[in-house]
């Protein structure tokens, strides 16, 4: 007697006819009338999983492993239906190739028996087909649903933290709905969001899922457009997109938690701390020093930090081995050293032109703004020709000019087709913030904070001791 195994897959509760004890039961007799012997221990079954793919269905990929084994442990796998199999042919197709070339081993529908002879290729094949097509038509009848559901205001995901659901709408949670207005009364007040998250762990607090708080739990709710009785949702279906640039809005029917005033002025402070802190530039913790978080390292753009002794910075990734050249400054020296490039910079003729470079985006459509960069890359060869002595004197002049007459000319192309923002203010702006920096008096929270006003970055190049400052308007 040959021995079998089954595989059992019901993807949804409602499947009722295709219940998993009924999918057993009918395969048992089969296996009985056709004189097959099914072990309690090859039966393997993956309750409420899809079958669009098989990476998520455990016992399925368990079962291919057991028939890996040599010799191998049974002869066939019976299904009650080859869709309970696979709902992807691609898949179908590679795991019963496998199944029956490197193992012997052969997959059987009990409820949809094939002749043995080629036409029955064919119809497998047709049955396959079929099943895909069902499972993609059900999957976009699905989305058409929850979209047209969505945007009539009805409720398409779980409530989020500060609401409960009931009778398919969502309703203010007494209980939780109370610490979202904190949470928003406390960031407007000035409370920086990795405190804010602190403050709820040491409360006891968890997020909806039970989880700790985190920087990115609080920021999630800041932004959730639910709290002013809006419903938000995925355009694109992309949970890496955690700023929710293509989601949609829509007005939902529950109650707000948050009025819009506050909403907005959450938003508001939100966009003036992106601009001021960058990426991973924390600032909840007390500010030991002017320039924290502000210069990079040019050979890993890594930041530098503030070393045990508290007396010179140093490269973050260099002291974790990622960063093979040191970047180890006095903190005294490089104060020194920014506050004289901040003046050097403002007594040169061309620094407003740099600033302007710098802030001014590139447009998609004009294709000067290439152009410039092409001639300065041009530049830069010709003066690396002449210093390498190929390029005579008067050869490096007469190209120099040429390039220069150039750019030039592009750059005041660009100025016409978008005008250069003023600068006015931001010019009086740095002189009046030098006066800050230089104060013995002020604090080096206030210096700090001052000096992020107007500066994006401070580049430190350690092989030559120059630092570059990259400004903003």
């Amino acid at each position: 007697m040959k021995t079998a195994a089954a595989y059992i897959r019901v993807s949804t509760e409602d499947q009722i006819e295709f219940s998993p004890d009924s999918q057993l039961k009918a395969i048992r007799k089969y296996a009985k009338e056709h004189d097959l012997i099914l072990p309690e221990e090859f039966v393997f079954a993956d309750e409420g999983i899809s079958g669009r793919k098989t990476d998520k269905r455990v016992q399925f990929q368990r079962m291919i492993g057991t028939a890996k084994l040599k010799p191998k442990p049974f002869d066939v796998i019976l299904l009650w239906k080859f869709s309970r199999f696979a709902r992807n042919r691609e898949d179908s197709i590679v795991y019963k190739s496998m199944l029956r070339k490197q193992c012997g081993i052969e997959v059987i529908s009990i409820s949809e028996q094939l002749s043995e002879d080629k036409t029955s290729i064919l119809i497998e094949a047709l049955i396959e087909a079929m099943d895909e097509y069902y499972s993609l038509n059900l999957a976009e009848e699905v989305k058409r649903g929850m979209s047209e559901k969505f945007s009539r205001g009805g409720v398409v995901s779980q409530p989020p933290f500060g609401y409960r659901m009931q009778d398919g709408i969502f309703y203010p949670d007494e209980t939780a709905a109370p610490i979202v207005q904190m949470i928003f009364e406390d960031y407007l007040s000035g409370v920086p969001v990795r405190q804010i998250a602190r403050k709820l762990n040491e409360m006891g607090i968890t997020s909806r899922h039970g989880n700790p708080f985190e920087n990115r739990t609080v920021e999630y709710i800041l932004t959730n457009p639910v709290y002013i009785g809006k419903l938000r949702r995925s355009l694109t279906g992309n949970r890496s997109d955690r700023y929710h640039e293509q989601d949609q809005c829509v007005d939902g029917q529950h109650q707000p938690i948050i009025t819009q005033e506050v909403f907005d002025a959450a938003q508001a402070k939100r966009a003036d701390t992106k601009k001021m802190y960058k990426k991973y530039a924390r600032h909840d913790q007390p500010v030991q020093f002017m320039l924290k978080g502000m210069v990079r390292c040019d050979n890993c753009g890594g930041t530098l930090v503030m070393s045990s002794t508290g007396k010179y910075l140093q490269c973050h990734n260099y002291g974790r081995g990622k960063c093979k050249v040191s970047h180890a400054i006095s903190i005294t020296k490089i104060n020194a050293a920014v506050l004289d490039k901040i003046r050097e910079d403002l007594a040169d003729p061309d620094f407003e032109s740099r600033v302007i470079k710098q802030n001014v985006p590139k447009s998609a459509e004009s294709p000067i703004p290439a152009l410039i960069e092409k001639e300065e890359r041009k530049l830069e060869r010709v003066r690396e020709a002449f210093e390498a002595g190929i390029d005579t004197l008067d050869e490096y002049r007469q190209n120099k000019q040429r390039i220069t007459e150039r750019l030039s000319a592009l750059r005041t192309e660009l100025a016409e087709v978008a005008p250069a923002p003023d600068t006015t203010a931001f010019m009086g702006r740095v002189e009046t913030s030098l006066a800050t920096l230089t104060d013995t008096c002020a604090s080096e929270i206030i210096k700090n904070q001052v000096l992020r006003t107007f500066v994006e970055q401070i580049i430190f190049m350690k092989p030559s001791g120059r630092i570059e400052i990259v400004y903003h308007l």
